[in-house]
């Protein structure tokens, strides 16, 4: 039976279109299963493909996000000081993660970040390509860079409102050059100002029609209460026609939900839980040249020999309509800490070389740092067509 045709979790449920606002309470199924039955390939002890982004003694560096250029090699990488807050710091690679420059300058109050921070690529109507970087809680703020990054505005106000991990996906839009979508979430703080935290997560979205420069008022697109649905990580169909949420579950007692839009973000689908294999924070993903998807996340799976830890998830994107497992997990790294690591990066070159950039506790008692790993799903295949099943276990 096809995921979107199951019912979805008893919560209480607001679908929003631009028209339209209704609250509805469903029955609920049995819980998905806690565990999965992949296999689970585990890269994490080979070292050559490791590369350190930063790292600072003392220092918490965390929560980065990535940007690759048009040139196929330059990487931007951005990233707190600090535990989800803290001043921004920004890295370049000119040769696609291999080796990284030393901290760049960024305008003075790129200091006074809240949040993590969150970079993406845009093009305006007349073709016009910059970089923007996000700043989230109240208010969200913005920075702009029309020279792929070399030179940055400070970051100012978006608009009278504010949220967690704002703009933690940004997807072009089929209805006209220039438009983006955007979501977030908030909990009741920072939407508006003096907020107050509540038992309900809201999910949001905004668009832009200028290329990024300036975006609309959010709309609620979900709210919840039983669970609570946030991070949301956004992925095309391969033939371009429908949207994919995929989201945290932050009662940590039922697995990730996903919600589904066929009109490019004007209405979406009721929640859905996933299967445990798709159970995670963050997710990010690309397309392999062959097809194939790869989503990078925080292993948060109930049931899991790599709970905590830095992973990713093989599969097609049919998979996750449908509801099934997908063909194989990967235990990126072995993260020393139970859950804080991995708010990835995902970028893929023309030759399926994947750069995955996250941090974590690498090192028992030593505040975590940021690394990247390079993969290609072939070198993945034939280790599990040679391997089978790793254990995947934490020693």
């Amino acid at each position: 039976m096809s995921l979107r045709k199951s019912l979805p979790l008893l919560f209480l449920c607001l679908c929003v279109s631009c028209q339209n606002t209704e609250i509805v309470k469903q029955a609920e199924p049995a819980p998905m299963p806690k565990g999965f039955t992949l296999p689970v390939i585990d890269l994490s002890g080979q070292t050559h493909r490791q590369v350190v982004v930063d790292k600072e003694k003392d220092q918490y560096l965390g929560h980065p996000t990535t940007v690759l250029l048009e040139d196929q090699k330059t990487m931007i990488c951005v990233y707190p000081k600090g535990h989800g807050r803290g001043a921004i710091v920004m890295k370049k690679s000119t040769d696609a993660g291999h080796t990284w420059s030393e901290r760049l300058p960024v305008p003075d109050n790129w200091k006074t970040s809240l949040e993590v921070p969150t970079i993406h690529r845009v093009e305006d109507q007349e073709g016009k390509k910059r970089l923007i970087l996000f700043s989230g809680l109240y208010p969200a703020r913005m920075a702009v860079s029309e020279d792929d990054g070399q030179t940055w505005t400070p970051l100012k106000p978006v608009g009278d409102w504010g949220g967690v991990v704002v703009m933690a996906s940004v997807v072009a839009l089929r209805t006209g050059k220039g438009r983006y979508l955007a979501m977030f979430h908030d909990d009741g703080r920072f939407f508006r100002k003096d907020g107050e935290k509540t038992e309900t997560f809201t999910l949001y979205q905004t668009f832009s029609g200028d290329g990024g420069l300036t975006w609309s008022f959010p709309d609620a697109v979900l709210e919840t209460t039983e669970v609570h649905l946030c991070e949301p990580g956004v992925i095309r169909s391969p033939d371009g026609k429908q949207l994919a949420a995929l989201l945290r579950e932050n009662t940590r007692t039922r697995n990730s939900f996903v919600i589904f839009s066929d009109d490019e973000g004007r209405t979406w689908s009721k929640p859905i839980e996933l299967p445990a294999a798709l159970t995670g924070d963050r997710h990010t993903g690309k397309y392999a040249p062959d097809g194939r998807l790869l989503l990078s996340f925080r292993d948060t799976a109930l049931e899991s020999p790599t709970q905590g830890d830095w992973v990713a998830w093989i599969g097609t994107y049919e998979d996750i309509a449908e509801g099934r497992e997908g063909q194989y997990r990967v235990r990126l790294m072995d993260n020393k800490h139970d859950w804080d690591c991995a708010y990835p990066g995902v970028e893929v070159l023309p030759d399926g070389t994947f750069i995955l950039t996250t941090y974590g506790h690498w090192i028992e008692g030593e505040e975590p740092y940021v690394v990247c790993v390079r993969l290609r799903l072939e070198e993945l295949d034939r280790e599990y067509d040679h391997r089978g099943q790793s254990e995947g276990k934490k020693e």
